[in-house]
């Protein structure tokens, strides 16, 4: 749901506009008659399919506990490996010192020992091995559920649902935890990231779906009374990412944050940030249209705001890089050209306040 000032003048002159087109009658009573039955027929199909898909979704959930459960289990065998091969060797070298290293009982101590190690050391790396592949299997796991979860959280019900459930709260922490990992794992100098990983997949469906959340005006209370930390991240998350790395992560995330913008306790929550207006100069600079896009349309909701824009005004006029917004005015993009070319204009009320 984007807002456009140029929407209303359309509207009004479509209204104006009155086209006739003559239809037989039989057509019509046949069109009437297709139209009576979608609406008897289609809520039930889209019900049942939205009914099996949680019930799929319960029981992928199950089955990520579990394997959770086993991961950990997993992991407490390696810290109890590592503990036992510390031993030993802390006894190993205790008995040399003790016994001498020509002593025999002592090189059959030594052997043992090492014998002892080879063997820890080989459970340690199956340990790890197994851990390896839990984690693989559960970052597929979780990309999967996730894809589905973002293409189900398109319906408002399905919406209300996840938000009136008892795991909202927690599944949106993790979503903020999740992400903040996935951007401090990407190393300094990658270029650009590789969109068929199921990482990438993951945390774009999890971005994803916090969208379709904060796109209905009951999601976006939520979001701004219970996970303002997912917020916090997500805004921290894009100040840290390079120009040109993960754009169509970076995209999700602004217009998840325009949309909260669109809640007036949601945009004076993110303007009050100390490094938003920064953020936003920062994203403007990006050499991807559709970022410098959005970042646009989060800068326009500050502006449209009197309240927000009266505490958030100075620094605006102070720190407003002019030039970058005038030479999108002149982007290729035609949709970028119209968005700023109407920043600018939104943008004279400093010259009149000068």
């Amino acid at each position: 749901m984007w807002r456009s000032a140029g929407l209303a003048g359309d509207a009004q002159k479509a209204e104006t506009k009155e086209e006739f087109v003559k239809v037989r009658r039989r057509d019509l009573e046949r069109l009437t008659t297709e139209v009576m039955q979608l609406r008897d027929f289609l809520p039930k199909i889209v019900n049942g399919d939205i009914l099996g898909t949680f019930q799929k979704l319960d029981a992928i959930e199950s089955s990520l506990e579990r394997k959770e459960e086993e991961i950990e289990q997993l992991r407490m065998d390696c810290e109890h490996f590592r503990a036992r091969l510390e031993t030993a060797q802390a006894d190993c070298m205790r008995e040399k010192k003790e016994l001498g290293v020509g002593d025999v009982k002592c090189n059959q101590n030594f052997l043992t020992l090492f014998q002892e190690k080879l063997d820890l050391r080989q459970q340690l790396d199956e340990a790890k091995q197994q851990l390896l592949q839990q984690a693989e299997y559960c970052t597929e796991m979780g990309a999967a559920v996730c894809t589905l979860l973002w293409g189900v959280s398109s319906s408002e019900e399905a919406v209300k649902s996840i938000l009136g459930g008892t795991k909202a709260v927690k599944f949106f922490t993790i979503t903020a935890q999740t992400m903040e990992s996935f951007v401090k794992s990407l190393s300094e100098d990658m270029k650009q990231q590789d969109l068929d990983s199921e990482e990438n997949q993951f945390v774009l469906a999890l971005a994803g779906i916090v969208t379709n959340v904060a796109a209905l005006a009951c999601g976006r209370e939520f979001l701004v009374s219970s996970s303002r930390e997912l917020l916090d991240t997500m805004m921290h998350l894009l100040g840290d990412m390079k120009p040109g790395l993960c754009n169509k992560f970076k995209v999700l995330m602004l217009m998840s944050l325009y949309n909260v913008s669109i809640n007036l306790k949601g945009l004076k929550y993110i303007s009050e940030n100390p490094g938003f207006i920064p953020l936003l100069w920062w994203l403007l600079n990006d050499a991807d249209a559709e970022v410098c896009l959005h970042a646009l349309r989060l800068l326009q909701s500050v502006l449209l705001e009197p309240e927000v824009l009266a505490r958030a005004g100075a620094e605006v006029r102070e720190t407003l890089p002019f030039q970058r917004i005038a030479a999108l005015a002149q982007s290729r993009n035609a949709e970028l050209q119209a968005l700023a070319k109407e920043l600018l204009e939104d943008l004279k009320i400093f010259e009149y306040e000068a």
